[in-house]
């Protein structure tokens, strides 16, 4: 599943829309093993941590959010856990007899094989009736039917035996337990073990408007409003459709069957097998027997789509259906040809086939994800599949394609096999987010992604939240079902590759029409280690890392003496380091990991090869090679380890003069690390405030785009500390004296002329797009002219020359400097443009005026109206939230509408989390503060992990003023550059 996140900053500061992946990557290894075997281990672990560090941002992105009567687990970390005894920690079979619909999992006893499903679909009045007759197998001696319902109406309930007597059971009672969302089913007689048998049940629901389960969304077409129907069921939603043992381990097969009027067509995980007309005008399809999959990977839809097809060389047709004039402008056909290449990509590379016959990529206008994989019927909100090439920026593109690439992989690593529960998701997740970054290399290899973004757009951004007091572990007890952040990826050591696709095929093989937990993805691992000659127990390594909460800091110091050694210490790194004293209990237990820290030496002109430590102590000293005065020490060579690097303080000084003298002695990505690594220390308190500040003073010499886009992520952090500060021109003028001379020689990209599409090189777009953005943001007076031009340009001629990749930072940047009338004009264009990609643009630049009374209008319209989609209203908000105009508003119109945002959004996991995090991660005053704390008192605290979350937050954005706020503007006073 792919969650939707945009970053794009508000007013001053715009921050980049690739600022919403995150991933992690540490490598661990025992430290008994010789110095070759750990080289060879050490690049196997580093892709495998890769996989499961993705927790890391799947889990903090948003605590698991507490949802009544959803499931939870005490156990079944791998597959034999599957069904063995309880699992809500009794233990007992005959405990969970007693009454088993009080416990969060269902019980053990029985077990689903094939669902036949017949729906009634009535899009008049937003109804459907159904009749479900479930097949399953007793495991267990048991007197109860329990089954997943939500919101379900259940007229008549039967239950029949298939063995040696078959006939109707008597039923003693049957009720609703809303507490678990369970519908309970008690029957005269026990079930028996090792015996089949069916209950049929009919039952009637609305459609409902909200976005899960089966819900109903909206489009115009040519004047007149459409409507069409489709599934949301991750995780816990396939209850609100048809009873069902609706958790990830009870597999089974399904057969599907849609009645509905014939004007509309019908869409499920499998192809139509019959379709028989009625004489009343209505139509029912009958689609083929799916495989065994989860109840969460079940789909349908009732539309008025049009589609075009592709077909790949193993014969597998491949279609795109999307609103009629959207597939006739070919909006789709990218992404329709983008999957034929994907598909056939991951069947060579996984050496294992598509499963089914068919797949269709279904492009609605409302979802409450960016993507879901329903296997065979993936669905996609428009505006992560429709690309209309004249209007859309390469970033754009290159998210869409992440996007892609994301859900497809999802094909093989969640649909054919799928996680034991809900603890163990980011193994889907994980591969999913890993192969992003491959899978689009494989596309665009002149985009790089594999070895570039990934250390800003996920390492980076990960490591953000896991240094937060509140992070936790990985793998950890869940006992409310959730569902998963998009934020994983791959990095360097391709030639490790050999030692995980071996594991990766055989997993799949081994779990395939199944569930896996991470003890059998560890085990594969240790075999495919084993038969390299590796004796290494890979579950061993990975607790490590997987077990404890955070990562570390590692701390390299020179010992200036004759014997040429180095002290390295490491400890947990945390921003609040206040919570040691506060939380001692947490913070007391000795964290340690075992680090593969890649070590060099270099001074202006040399740079040593690299040597690998292993770290395992809290403190450490190793010899590493002649060390002069003027060398300096590089840690964590490309940024291939998980941790933060820290030096004593005269090592920064040299790393800074080789970044001002001779910045490419030392590699692009150690670039980059440096910059995060030194705003992100200073922020914590390990360094000095004026430190971060002189690193980037050698940024008007640096080519590249990542360490650039590095800068800019930390820039507009230290940004929405000090934008509200008497000061901040100080802090302005600085950034604007590093991006002058880099601004001036790039210039802007070239404007459209009729029916031309300009493009530079991808890693030259990217860097003009980076240093204009921050040139606007900070209010580079050269910047402003050019996009007031370019809008006053627009307005004049009706012809809208602005290049696409630069449209984002040219209205809103128009619409804060000019008057109400550019914000009226931008409004019109919102609702008059069909292009997917430009409405998201033009609704973000709307919230992007100084005028309050504008803002508090677009804030009221997009609540309380249809103009807004409902997916888009939560980053509204967001957005007018990080205008600093607009801070006050967003978080007042947040507490006076929570009540309504949380009944609509509540259910949507990670909808409410975003819109905690987006609204109250600007705030940094002892009022605002106060207020968000008094806010949690009266609201009941409904979403508590995100709002606790919140509160660490904005107390460490307090804390960082009282510190170093006043550090910060005595250096900016007296630097030569500020």
């Amino acid at each position: 599943m792919g969650i939707e996140d945009n970053n794009m900053r508000n007013g001053r500061g715009l921050s980049d829309q690739w600022a919403d992946s995150m991933v992690v990557r540490p490598r661990t290894t025992e430290r008994s093993i010789t110095v070759h075997k750990k080289l060879v281990l050490g690049f196997a672990i580093s892709i495998l941590t890769l996989i499961v560090v993705t927790a890391i941002a799947v889990l903090l992105s948003v605590r698991f959010e507490e949802c009544a009567g959803e499931s939870s687990s005490r156990g079944g970390n791998g597959s034999n856990a599957k069904f063995n005894g309880s699992r809500d920690g009794n233990g007992n079979h005959k405990d969970e007899e007693a009454q088993p619909w009080r416990h969060l999992r269902l019980p053990t006893s029985l077990r689903p094989r094939h669902y036949d499903l017949r729906l009634s679909v009535y899009m008049d009045n937003f109804t459907f009736s159904g009749e479900v007759n479930i097949e399953f197998e007793c495991v267990n001696s048991t007197k109860f039917i329990v089954l997943h319902t939500d919101r379900l109406e259940v007229e008549k309930v039967a239950v029949y035996s298939d063995n040696k007597k078959p006939g109707v059971m008597r039923i003693h009672r049957q009720f609703h337990y809303p507490g678990n969302q369970v519908y309970v089913i008690a029957l005269h007689r026990e079930l028996k073990p090792m015996r089949t048998y069916k209950v049929n049940i009919t039952f009637d629901a609305q459609i409902e408007s909200e976005l899960l389960g089966f819900f109903r969304s909206s489009y115009m077409l040519q004047g007149e409003r459409r409507y069409m129907a489709v599934t949301q069921f991750s995780p816990t939603h396939a209850r609100k459709a048809f009873p069902c043992f609706d958790e990830p381990i009870y597999k089974a097969t399904f057969r599907v069957s849609l009645r509905h009027d014939a004007s509309y067509l019908s869409l499920s995980n499998m192809p139509v097998e019959a379709s028989i007309s009625d004489d009343d005008g209505w139509v029912t399809n009958h689609f083929s027997r799916t495989p065994r999959m989860s109840t969460y990977y079940l789909a349908w839809a009732v539309c008025n789509f049009t589609y075009r097809e592709v077909t790949t060389d193993s014969g597998v047709v491949i279609r795109l259906y999307a609103r009629p004039n959207a597939i006739q402008s070919g909006a789709g056909d990218y992404a329709l040809h983008i999957t034929k290449r994907l598909l056939q990509f991951y069947e060579d590379y996984f050496k294992v086939k598509y499963s089914l016959p068919k797949l269709d990529l279904l492009a609605v206008p409302k979802h409450p994800y960016a993507a879901m994989e329903n296997w065979g019927l993936s669905v996609f909100v428009e505006q992560k599949i429709l690309l209309d090439p004249e209007v859309s920026s390469f970033s754009y593109q290159m998210e869409l394609t992440m996007v892609v690439v994301h859900e497809i992989c999802h094909q093989w690593f969640g649909d054919l096999v799928t996680p034991v529960w809900w603890e163990d998701v980011w193994l889907k997740e994980g591969f999913a987010h890993f192969f992003e970054y491959v899978g689009t290399d494989f596309l665009f290899p002149k985009w790089n992604m594999e070895k570039q973004r990934f250390l800003t757009d996920v390492l980076h951004e990960v490591m953000l939240l896991d240094g937060l007091a509140s992070s936790h572990p990985i793998s950890q007890e869940v006992y409310d079902a959730t569902d998963i952040d998009r934020v994983f990826d791959w990095i360097a050591y391709k030639k490790s590759l050999k030692y995980v696709i071996v594991p990766l095929q055989d997993y799949l093989m081994t779990h395939m029409y199944s569930n896996a937990g991470r003890d059998d993805l560890w085990n594969k691992l240790t075999e495919a280690m084993q038969k390299e000659g590796k004796d290494i127990n890979i579950k061993e390594v990975m607790d490590c890392w997987t077990l404890q909460m955070g990562y570390p800091v590692v701390t390299i110091s020179k010992n200036y003496s004759l014997d040429h050694s180095v002290t390295i210490t490491q400890e947990h790194f945390v921003y609040d380091r206040e919570a040691r004293f506060r939380d001692p209990d947490l913070f007391n237990r000795s964290l340690q990991w075992q680090i593969p820290l890649t070590l060099a030496l270099g001074n202006s002109t040399y740079k040593s090869s690299e040597v690998i430590l292993w770290i395992s102590n809290k403190t450490e000293t190793h010899k590493v090679g002649r060390m002069d005065d003027d060398m300096w020490l590089l840690g964590n060579i490309n940024q291939t380890g998980y941790f933060r690097v820290n030096y004593d303080l005269h090592n920064w000084r040299l790393l800074i003069g080789q970044l001002m003298t001779n910045a490419e002695i030392i590699s692009v990505g150690n670039r980059a690390g440096l910059i995060d690594d030194v705003f992100n220390l200073a922020r914590a308190g390990y360094l000095p405030q004026n430190v971060p500040l002189q690193i980037i003073c050698y940024l008007p010499q640096e080519r590249e785009f990542l360490p650039w886009h590095a800068a800019s992520r930390s820039l507009y952090q230290l940004d929405k500390l000090l934008d509200r500060t008497e000061d901040y021109s100080l802090f302005s003028d600085f950034v604007l004296k590093q991006v002058a001379s880099k601004y001036h020689k790039m210039g802007w990209p070239l404007a459209l002329t009729e029916g031309s599409i300009i493009q530079a090189s991808y890693q030259t777009e990217e860097l003009q797009r980076e240093v204009i953005m921050l040139a606007c943001s900070f209010g580079n007076k050269h910047c402003h002219r050019q996009a007031v031009s370019l809008i006053s340009d627009w307005i004049s001629s009706n012809k809208n020359r602005i290049p696409p990749n630069v449209r984002d930072i040219v209205y809103c940047t128009g619409v804060s400097l000019m008057d109400e009338d550019v914000w009226e004009f931008i409004w019109m264009k919102f609702h008059s443009t069909t292009a997917i990609s430009e409405k998201k643009v033009l609704l973000e630049a709307l919230t992007c005026s100084d005028n309050g009374f504008l803002l508090n209008r677009l804030l009221n319209l997009s609540l309380s109206s249809d103009l807004v989609p409902d997916q888009d209203v939560i980053d509204v908000i967001i957005h007018v939230g990080r205008n600093p105009h607009g801070r006050h508003l967003a978080w007042r119109y947040f507490r006076e509408k929570w009540d309504i945002l949380n009944s609509r959004y509540g259910e949507a996991l990670f909808m409410t989390s975003k819109l905690i995090s987006g609204v109250t991660e600007f705030l940094n005053t002892e009022t605002e503060l106060n207020e968000l704390k008094e806010f949690i008192q009266i609201s009941g605290g409904g979403a508590g992990p995100a709002l606790a979350r919140a509160v660490e937050i904005v107390e460490a954005n307090v804390r960082w003023h009282s510190l170093y706020e006043r550090q910060i503007f005595q250096w900016l006073r007296k630097s030569p550059n500020g």
